[in-house]
């Protein structure tokens, strides 16, 4: 028996007669020649053959992975998306002269033969012999193709790549196999496009229509004859013939496709000769994978919709499932996003916060009544580089975004007000609210056991001046913080917990909101931006809440045939009533028109909204809308490391940052430029009495000293009855101040929040 060279490898005549034996089984197996079965290699073939005949009888072809490509709700293309960058066109959509130039340099008898060419076997075995090794292959065009259906099958799992290219017997005899059912199935034309569209052209192009425009920014149908010719010389080693990488080797090698086009009569040598002279003429279109290319900074809400089509259920009932179709590609996704308000938000983002900054900026706007979110972005890039990040700040961790969102401060208030309304409470509802005091010593929560007093916390308002008695539209105006306490006190958090709950409002790590009055009333938990505004569209909406929606539709072509795919779609519900929606807009109107959101206030438009800021101003909110658009925006740190006090941000320096003065002037421009040229609708305002005299009390700086007696029904006997079940007589107050005995402080991790921003 021939020994193995000292390096280890097959010497030349194994190699000969490795690859004999599995030509000779080809040859047998097509045209039935008995050969002599002579040594080992006789019993080689004899147990091919029985491989042969167990192997499956037909050719499972999985359809080709293709780019998927997202657009706007206009049809604009955002961005294009790909495991592997094809697209499948038809034959008559492919150059002649590539159609030529692949069969010349690949197989050139392809249209003689039938699945194995027993005379380029014997042609192939001589040359190798001649060489002392195997310079020369003998695989048809329709094995080749086969391959590569294994490799396309095999996907992006390494291993089973590896097992789809190995050069063993058994996956000859394979390949073998179903290059013969292709031949009587398909026929030589079918065979050749799916070849050309299959093909892996270097440079992260699949197929002949991807390499055309990645080598010469053009299409398949329009390649000439010394591009065609490049090509087709690529396809044997596209590494080695790149000629984006060595035009030296890839001239050579395109000159080679042109003699042997030459040769085989499909041009004239005159023709060959001056595509030989010509430059190569590239024109490289660089790769454009994934949303980092998205337009109009539309990357993070790219990454959204990638994201919702793996996690939601509607694509696939689980992730395998899910990330196969989205894999697979040839997905075109018309999504929510309006050009308009997308390109509003980016220019509001860009003008007022840089990228190099020491904070960041994130807004999101949602259209109410449906969901659908039609803007989303933030001051620091999609990337992975200084002053860029792959986190969504705009979207909960679940889709991309940080891991707890950011403390909302004060834009949690409307919520309680909202649950109050909804309680039963008057719309003028007036408290004493102190300018400080302690947190109440209980209150109630959804389960028998109440929040309880352990730590004797305070909290009070943003100025000494803010004290009260006030009423509810005074208090949401100045954004009072004791005030919205006492309304805790008053009805509870079981209400506070119902309403959110069917406004969607839930932490950025996906939990519910603790039962603590910090959380409650005074936003120190982490939400994101897109569920405030989801939130807020609610009432721009009196009283429908919608779940964010990204996805109009989808159409998804599979070998040549389009069919629509089920997205998902919003879900909405009444979260309060009319009435209530109605009082929280007169209420959130005041805010932008009197009250601390008055730099966010639109011209000529009806607009509400509330701002907000937390402990050592480490995030500033404004939340807002109008009747037909509803929008958040963020500003702060996303590590929660920076206090926003001697600052600038935007070229604009600040002795402190209020959610009025910075996030309000971006969300103010943001929705300006999105609803430029849109219907300006109206909200349904009602009208907020103030009460009598004697429920007023006495409005003096001091908290309001009124009589002491709880039946004259000054504000303190009246809160103090309350929250005591009508046991305590309201005679023991010593005015004002008396009612923060009923309140103490709970941080929860994030601070007491609630500034008046």
């Amino acid at each position: 028996m021939p020994k193995k060279r000292s390096g280890g490898g097959l010497s030349p005549t194994q190699q000969a007669a490795k690859f004999l034996g599995v030509s000779v089984l080809a040859g047998a197996v097509l045209a039935g020649i008995a050969l002599p079965a002579f040594g080992a290699l006789g019993l080689a073939a004899k147990g091919s053959v029985e491989s042969f005949d167990e192997l499956p009888a037909n050719l499972k072809t999985p359809p080709l992975s293709q780019r998927t490509t997202i657009l706007d709700a206009e049809g604009g293309q955002i961005a294009t998306v790909y495991s592997r960058d094809r697209t499948v066109v038809d034959l008559k959509n492919i150059s002649p002269y590539m159609q030529k130039a692949i069969v010349a340099i690949e197989d050139s008898r392809f249209y003689e033969h039938g699945a194995i060419d027993l005379k380029g076997v014997l042609r192939a075995l001589n040359k190798n012999v001649q060489s002392s090794g195997v310079s020369q292959g003998a695989s048809t065009l329709t094995q080749q193709y086969v391959k590569n259906v294994f490799v396309e099958e095999a996907g992006d799992d390494p291993t089973k790549v590896a097992q789809a290219t190995q050069q063993t017997i058994g996956r000859k005899i394979k390949e073998l196999k179903y290059a013969i059912q292709v031949e009587e199935e398909l026929g030589k034309k079918k065979i050749l496009e799916n070849y050309l569209n299959i093909t892996f052209f270097g440079e992260q192009a699949y197929g002949v229509e991807a390499a055309a425009q990645r080598y010469f920014s053009t299409h398949a149908k329009d390649l000439t004859l010394p591009q065609a010719a490049l090509l087709a010389g690529i396809v044997q080693s596209p590494s080695l013939y790149d000629p984006v990488k060595d035009d030296v080797t890839a001239t050579n090698r395109r000159n080679v496709v042109l003699k042997r086009m030459a040769e085989v009569g499909d041009i004239t040598q005159a023709e060959a000769a001056k595509a030989q002279q010509a430059p190569l003429g590239l024109k490289v279109t660089q790769p454009k994978n994934g949303c980092i290319t998205a337009v109009q900074g539309a990357s993070f809400f790219c990454k959204y919709v990638e994201r919702v089509f793996l996690s939601d259920p509607v694509f696939g009932k689980t992730k395998e499932e899910r990330a196969k179709v989205w894999n697979q590609g040839g997905l075109t996704i018309r999504t929510t996003l309006e050009p308009q308000a997308q390109k509003s938000v980016q220019d509001s983002l860009k003008d007022h916060v840089y990228k190099s900054d020491k904070v960041a900026a994130a807004a999101t706007l949602v259209e109410p009544g449906t969901g659908k979110i039609l803007g989303m972005g933030q001051s620091k890039p999609y990337g992975y580089g200084k002053n860029e990040t792959e986190y969504n700040y705009s979207v909960n961790a679940s889709m991309g975004g940080s891991n707890y969102g950011f403390p909302t401060g004060s834009t949690f208030k409307p919520f309680v007000a909202a649950a109050a309304l909804e309680e039963g409470r008057p719309a003028n509802q007036s408290y004493p609210a102190p300018y400080e005091m302690p947190y109440p010593d209980t209150v109630q929560t959804c389960s028998s056991k109440p929040w309880t007093n352990e730590g004797n916390d305070k909290l009070e308002n943003e100025s000494e001046s803010e004290k009260g008695p006030y009423q509810l539209k005074k208090a949401m105006e100045l954004s009072v913080n004791t005030y919205f306490v006492q309304m805790l006190a008053d009805i509870g958090m079981c209400p506070v917990v119902k309403m959110t709950d069917k406004l969607g409002v839930v932490q950025g790590n996906g939990d519910k909101v603790p039962e603590v009055p910090s959380s409650m009333t005074l936003g120190s938990t982490g939400l994101s931006p897109l569920t405030m505004a989801s939130a807020y569209a609610a009432f721009a909406s009196r009283g429908m809440y919608c779940t964010p929606v990204a996805i109009e539709s989808i159409t998804q072509t599979v070998g040549g045939t389009k069919k629509s795919l089920e997205v998902p779609k919003s879900t909405c519900s009444r979260a309060m009533s009319e009435k209530t929606a109605d009082t929280v807009n007169t209420l959130l109107s005041g805010v932008t028109d009197s009250g601390t959101g008055q730099q966010a206030g639109l011209t000529g438009r009806a607009n509400a909204g509330k701002t907000g800021t937390t402990d050592s101003r480490k995030n500033a909110w404004f939340v807002g809308y109008t009747p037909n658009l509803a929008g958040a925006v963020w500003v702060g740190s996303a590590t929660q490391k920076v206090e926003m006090t001697n600052i600038t941000i935007g070229g604009v320096y600040h002795s402190q940052v209020y959610g009025g003065d910075t996030p309000g002037p971006i969300w103010r421009d943001a929705m300006t430029g999105a609803l430029e040229g849109k219907e300006a609708p109206s909200f349904n305002l009602v009208n907020i009495p103030n009460p009598p005299d004697k429920d007023r009390g006495n409005e003096n700086d001091d908290g309001g000293n009124g009589d002491d007696n709880g039946d004259n029904g000054n504000d303190d006997g009246f809160l103090t009855g309350l929250l005591t079940n009508g046991t305590t007589n309201g005679g023991n107050s010593t005015g004002g101040n008396d009612g923060g005995t009923f309140f103490q402080g709970q941080s929860n991790g994030n601070g007491n929040g609630g500034g008046r921003g």
